[in-house]
């Protein structure tokens, strides 16, 4: 009885001990929680203070600084800007060495120049003699006028009216850095007649720039290219000028109109023109080589009149180093004009170099718009010159003090 009882009694302890088990891990686990909420809260520290929104902002920069995206768009920013200066010091470097070779230029024109007259065994000129022993001066321009062994009356109307003479000349080459100059070659016959005549007014006057060049009318292109290669080597000037010596000329407006493209590299300066190829012969201005301009009737390129017309120092020493194979045509304005076909030169065409004789210029002066050179079309110079420079000076002139004055 007793043995059945406990057989029958040992079931109901196991049911009983597996229901207080699923209770006790109840408790056991409601408890954890409660001690681990008690003894793992987190305190706050004293030290530590909560982080503001500068802070979260600067957290915020750093975090977007990991961003792919972000990364690739600062380094092509940096590198951009690496390249934009590269590209500025490429640039700076350039204008240095195109200086540099300019200034060589010069120097080798110079350096051909007495050479040639040592092999042909003429003698320097008086201003070379100056420039070779005295050092290389800057100047601001030099003027070359175009002159001619008959033209002795116009050379005189130019000296008493917009030429400065003696002691003013020498003045205006030191303080201004102007130097002006009678142009004018030798005769067929070296030596002769018309050469004394220029030796002895040079000497009462000094103011010729002799030319290693025999003087002809036909001959006006090779003497301009004379003039420019003897010119650079004797001065090292920021421009050359040619202008004709029966046209009325305002030295300082010319030097201020210069002055306002001193920053330019090969500036051709004058008034600028398109005239047609005469190709007929026995009238003036016939181009015998009318057949290389195209069709009958075509025009010229343009370039600038031959009253007056200046370049710079790059242009003139580009004429002393190719003078020998530089092509001349009949008109001198137009062989200048074809040098620089394919050169990157920078036309100026200002007509105020291209003024006409009063009332014109007189007009425009008395408009504050005072004229660089003055001169009639119909004569390509001022008509009867030697007897009207005088009233064309006095109507359209800068004024005796305005080369004082002036800033360039």
């Amino acid at each position: 009885m007793s043995l059945k009882s406990r057989g029958g009694d040992q079931p109901s302890r196991s049911i009983v001990s597996q229901k207080w088990t699923i209770f006790l891990c109840l408790g056991s686990f409601c408890v954890g929680m409660l001690f681990t909420n008690r003894m793992w809260t987190v305190p706050e520290s004293k030290g530590i203070t909560r982080s503001t929104g500068g802070e979260a902002e600067s957290l915020k920069l750093v975090s977007e600084g990991c961003n792919p995206k972000f990364l690739q768009q600062k380094y092509v920013k940096r590198e951009s800007k690496d390249i934009f200066g590269e590209v500025y010091k490429t640039h700076q470097a350039i204008q240095t060495l195109d200086k540099t070779i300019s200034n060589l230029e010069m120097e080798l024109a110079a350096a051909k120049a007495a050479q040639e007259s040592i092999l042909s065994e003429s003698p320097l000129s008086e201003d070379m003699e100056k420039s070779g022993s005295s050092g290389r001066r800057k100047y601001f321009m030099v003027v070359g006028i175009n002159t001619a062994f008959s033209s002795r009356k116009r050379r005189d109307s130019v000296r008493a009216t917009w030429m400065p003479q003696g002691e003013k000349r020498r003045k205006m080459e030191e303080e201004k850095g102007v130097i002006m100059r009678f142009i004018i070659g030798h005769s067929a016959t070296l030596g002769g007649i018309l050469d004394r005549a220029i030796e002895a007014e040079n000497k009462k006057n000094g103011d010729f720039m002799r030319l290693d060049h025999v003087e002809g009318y036909l001959e006006l292109s090779a003497k301009t290219k004379a003039y420019f290669a003897a010119a650079v080597a004797m001065w090292d000037a920021e421009y050359y000028v040619k202008v004709d010596d029966d046209v009325h000329v305002n030295i300082a407006t010319l030097g201020e109109t210069l002055a306002r493209h001193r920053k330019k590299p090969r500036v051709y300066i004058g008034c600028m023109k398109s005239g047609p190829v005469l190709a007929q012969k026995g009238v003036r201005y016939h181009e015998p080589e009318y057949w290389k301009f195209g069709e009958t009737g075509n025009k010229y390129f343009r370039h600038a009149t031959g009253q007056l017309y200046a370049i710079s120092k790059d242009l003139a020493a580009y004429i002393s180093i190719n003078q020998h194979v530089l092509h001349k045509y009949a008109n001198e304005d137009v062989s200048l004009g074809s040098w620089f076909i394919g050169l990157d030169v920078q036309h100026i065409d200002d007509r105020r170099l291209c003024c006409g004789t009063p009332p014109d210029c007189e007009w425009k002066a008395q408009a504050g718009n005072i004229c660089v050179a003055s001169f009639d079309w119909s004569c390509s110079g001022i008509c009867r010159s030697v007897d009207r420079i005088k009233e064309v000076h006095g109507r359209c002139g800068e004024g005796e003090n305005a080369i004082w004055t002036a800033a360039f």
